[in-house]
């Protein structure tokens, strides 16, 4: 089985504990495993062919998710599946299939006018995020219509229902079947800061679980804000970092060597073979 990882470029240059863990992990499961870092290859567009068993997607650039298209075009296996990464890319998207699929989640409204939004924030605050946002930037809570004035305009952006909580998110992270949970406050750099590990909530998991057969997912995470009424889901990620998670590799590793096994690209036969059940 070969493998190749398509990796975020990181500043010091090197893949971050988890991943050389989990490749060691499959290395030592027997196989192949190739690292790239797609910003620095040159790849030709047109002659660009599938040479490995299964590509992991680790990256959130558009140059790696024009990559996994390609791969995907051309009958490569992807974990997770291309369009599936590409509806959470659109968090306008993502928060559609959510409330489509009856998962608790806010509203969430559409514009690129920050000021269209002033008839909501008169009735409730929300929380507005870049349409295309990632790692917690560009997210602010939004009271008034004083502060939708200080906003620029042009740039499509998303706006969801402020859902009060304790004031710590709860964070899931899915591999497979395997679910894990921490908690910790959001901030702009809480994405790189370690959770407090926690027991996973019944209706969290299931929750957890509805969201990876909704949207076609093995390796993710959620956002979750416990509110009054219940977990509600305000953010999903494809394969995430599992900050804060004891010992998240086997279950990474174990859910990448089921994905591999399973050779039909036919999601109900790879829910029948395991990789992901209800």
């Amino acid at each position: 089985m070969r493998i190749l990882v398509l990796l975020e470029r990181r500043q010091h240059g090197t893949p971050t504990p988890l991943i050389r863990r989990v490749c060691a992990a499959l290395r030592e499961g027997g196989a192949q495993v190739e690292a790239e870092i797609p910003e620095e290859m040159l790849l030709r567009c047109d002659s660009l062919s599938v040479e490995h068993d299964l590509y992991l997607l680790k990256s959130y650039t558009e140059l790696a998710i024009s990559v996994a298209g390609i791969l995907d075009d051309r009958g490569g296996r992807i974990l997770n599946p291309y369009p599936s990464c590409v509806v959470l890319r659109d968090k306008a998207l993502t928060a559609a299939r959510l409330r489509a699929a009856g998962i608790p989640s806010p509203p969430t409204w559409l514009t690129a006018d920050p000021m269209s939004l002033a008839p909501i924030v008169d009735q409730r605050a929300v929380v507005v995020k870049p349409l295309h946002g990632l790692h917690g930037r560009g997210v602010r809570r939004v009271e008034n219509q004083r502060e939708l004035a200080a906003m620029p305009r042009g740039e499509p952006l998303v706006a969801q229902e402020h859902v009060p909580g304790p004031g710590r998110d709860l964070k899931l992270y899915v591999a497979g079947d395997s679910v894990f949970a921490v908690r910790k406050p959001f901030s702009p750099t809480s994405f790189i800061r370690d959770g407090e590990p926690c027991a996973v909530p019944k209706a969290a998991k299931e929750i957890a679980l509805e969201c990876g057969r909704a949207l076609d997912l093995r390796l993710y995470g959620l956002d979750l804000i416990e509110s009054v009424d219940g977990p509600v889901v305000v953010d999903v990620n494809y394969f995430p970092g599992f900050r804060g998670v004891a010992d998240p590799v086997p279950a990474i590793a174990g859910c990448v060597e089921a994905y591999s096994r399973c050779r039909s690209g036919s999601r109900q036969e790879r829910v029948i073979a395991g990789v992901r059940s209800g």
